[in-house]
């Protein structure tokens, strides 16, 4: 079941992943920049932040597994 990641967009955790998946973003100033994902209201920082390193991680570990 899906959970609301940021609750003033509406995005949820599924969404969110699946974009990190698809776009190679590094920082929550690079998801705010590219999406209308994330604005600055802060109360989901530290939930995206941890979405986006573990998109990283899947990232390299799929590099390492090329």
């Amino acid at each position: 079941m899906a959970q609301v990641v940021c609750l003033c967009n509406e995005v949820f955790d599924e969404e969110l992943r699946e974009y990190l998946d698809i776009h190679p973003i590094n920082s929550i100033e690079e998801l705010r920049e590219q999406a209308s994902i994330c604005n600055k209201c802060m109360q989901c920082q530290d939930l995206v932040e941890g979405e986006i390193y573990l998109a990283r991680m899947r990232r390299q570990n799929t590099a390492g597994q090329a």
